[in-house]
C-alpha cells in the first residue's frame, strides 16, 4: 500500500517531513502514527490507514513533499499489489514535537544513559502523542516515569509498549511528587539547553524563523506606541472576576477587554483589517483577531473568528479554549487560519514596550504591554492611575501614521470608557 502526503488544511499544498515515528520493518495498526509532517499552519501526524508492515520510506526527514505525493509503502497480510492509499480523512490531532533528525540505535542509547543517569532528572521531556496517551491511560502507566528514547526524550510508542510489558511506571506503584516541588516539575516540561551546546532549528522553530524573516524583508514596518489609562478598565474587571469565574468556570481576564477593543477598532477602522496582495489592498470583511500563545520553545497563533461579534464573556472563553487546546496540543489546522489582525499579550512576561514582527500577510500587531501603577497628572494634580502602553507595528505599504494614530486613539479612548456602571460582561 502507498501512503501518500496528506492534505492537512484547505490551503495547504506541501508539507515537510518532521520526524518518522516508525522504521522499515516495524508493525503498526490502523490509526497508528506513522510521521510528523510540518506546514505553515499546522504540525501534524499522519497515521495509517491499515494494519501491516512498513516495507520502504520513500523520503528522508527534513524533506518538503506536495499532497498526494507517495511518502511510504505499507504491506498487509491481503496484499496483492500496491494501491492508493489517501489518508486525508483521518488527519490527527496537531502534535508540536519536532525533530528533523533520525533516531538510530545509538541515539537511542546515548538518550537512555542521559536520561538514566541521575534518577532526580526527569525520565522523557513531557510531550507524548494520542497514541502514547491512549496506550498509557488504557494500561494505568505513569507516563512521567517511562523513558523516552526518542528525539530529545521524545516517548516513543515502542517505549510506551516496552513499559506496558515491564511493568514499569504502573500507576499503584508510582510515587507522587510533593506538591511543593516547583523546580523538578518546571524541569520536566522542558529542559533548558546547557550553556556551550548547540540547538539544532527544525520543526516549528525553523518554520517560526522563515515567516519572521519573509515578514521583515517584505513588509516595510513602522511603529508606535500610546499610553492608556486603564484604571476603571482594572476596577472593572476586579468588580467581575470572582463571580464570573464561579459561574463560567474559566477567568475574566484583562486580555479579553483589550481583544474586545481592538475589533470595535477594527471595525470604526477597517483599513488596518486588510493584507497587501499584489498591487492591491485587500480588505477584509470578516474580523478575525489572531492571538499569540506560548508553549515552552513553540508559538502557536490561533484565531478569534468574528471577534466583532462577541461579547467579552465569549471572547474570554475563546482566549480560554484556544491557550488550552494550544498547550495540550489540540489546536486544528483551522484554528490558525483566517486571521485578519494580531494582539499579543506581551504584558504577561513584565514587558513595557516591544515592537512586534507582523504576521504576514496582515497589515499590523498589536502589543499589549503590562498595566502598572504609575503617577499622572490630572486637573494639575498627582494621582497614581494603573496605566498601559499599547505598541503597534504597521505595514508601512498601507498604512500611515494618520490612520495608524486615528485607530490607536480610538482603542485608548475604548480602554479608557471601561466602568463597572456602563460596560457588559454579556
Amino acid at each position: 500500500m502507498e501512503i501518500k502526503m496528506p492534505k492537512l488544511g484547505e490551503s495547504v499544498h506541501e508539507g515537510t517531513i518532521e520526524q518518522w515515528l516508525v522504521s522499515v520493518g516495524d508493525t503498526v495498526e490502523e490509526y497508528d502514527p506513522l510521521c510528523e509532517v510540518i506546514t505553515d499552519k499546522v504540525t501534524a501526524e499522519v497515521p495509517s490507514s491499515y494494519s501491516g508492515t512498513i516495507k520502504e520510506i520513500l523520503v528522508e526527514e527534513g524533506t518538503t513533499v506536495q499532497v498526494d505525493e507517495t511518502i511510504c509503502i505499507l504491506t498487509t497480510d491481503d496484499d496483492s499489489e500496491d494501491t492508493s492509499v489517501d489518508t486525508t480523512a483521518t488527519e490527527t490531532v496537531p502534535d508540536s514535537s519536532s525533530s528533523t533528525e533520525s533516531e538510530t540505535p545509538v541515539n537511542r542509547q546515548e538518550h537512555q544513559e542521559r536520561d538514566t543517569s541521575n534518577e532526580e532528572q526527569p525520565k522523557n521531556n513531557g510531550r507524548y502523542s494520542p497514541v502514547v496517551f491512549k496506550l498509557a491511560s488504557e494500561n494505568q502507566i505513569d507516563l512521567s516515569q517511562v523513558v523516552g528514547t526518542g528525539f530529545e526524550g521524545r516517548v516513543t510508542k515502542k517505549d510506551i509498549q516496552k513499559a506496558i510489558k515491564e511493568g514499569v511506571g504502573n500507576k499503584q506503584e508510582t510515587v507522587i511528587a510533593p506538591k511543593d516541588s516547583p523546580k523538578v516539575i518546571q524541569q520536566a516540561k522542558y529542559n533548558e539547553p546547557s550553556p556551550g551546546s548547540s540547538i539544532p532549528v527544525n520543526g516549528v522553530r525553523k518554520q517560526i524563523a522563515q515567516n519572521m524573516v519573509n515578514s521583515v524583508n517584505e513588509i516595510p514596518h513602522a511603529w508606535m506606541m500610546v499610553e492608556a489609562d486603564a484604571t476603571n478598565l482594572v476596577k472593572t474587571r476586579n468588580y467581575h472576576k470572582n463571580s464570573f469565574k464561579e459561574s463560567e468556570g474559566y477567568n475574566l481576564t484583562f486580555f479579553a477587554f483589550f481583544v474586545k477593543a481592538v475589533a470595535e477598532g477594527l471595525k470604526a477602522y477597517p483599513l488596518l483589517n486588510s493584507s497587501w496582495q499584489d498591487s492591491e489592498i485587500i480588505m477584509h470583511k470578516d474580523i478575525n483577531i489572531s492571538i499569540a500563545v506560548a508553549d515552552e520553545d513553540k508559538l502557536y497563533v490561533p484565531v478569534i473568528k468574528n471577534a466583532d461579534e462577541k461579547s467579552i464573556k465569549g471572547i474570554a472563553r475563546e482566549i480560554n479554549d484556544l491557550a488550552q487546546r494550544a498547550r495540550n496540543k489540540k489546536l486544528r489546522s483551522e484554528d490558525m487560519q483566517g486571521g485578519t489582525f494580531t494582539v499579543n499579550n506581551t504584558g504577561t512576561f513584565g514587558s513595557v514596550s516591544s515592537m512586534g514582527i507582523i504576521n504576514h500577510p496582515q497589515a499590523a500587531i498589536l502589543q499589549i504591554e503590562s498595566v502598572i501603577k504609575k503617577p499622572l497628572v490630572i486637573d494639575d494634580m498627582i494621582a497614581i492611575r494603573n496605566m498601559v502602553n499599547l505598541c503597534i507595528s504597521i505595514d508601512h505599504r498601507i498604512l500611515d501614521g494618520l490612520q495608524a494614530g486615528r485607530f490607536m486613539n480610538f482603542v485608548k479612548s475604548r480602554i479608557e470608557q471601561y466602568s463597572i456602571e456602563h460596560t457588559s460582561i454579556y
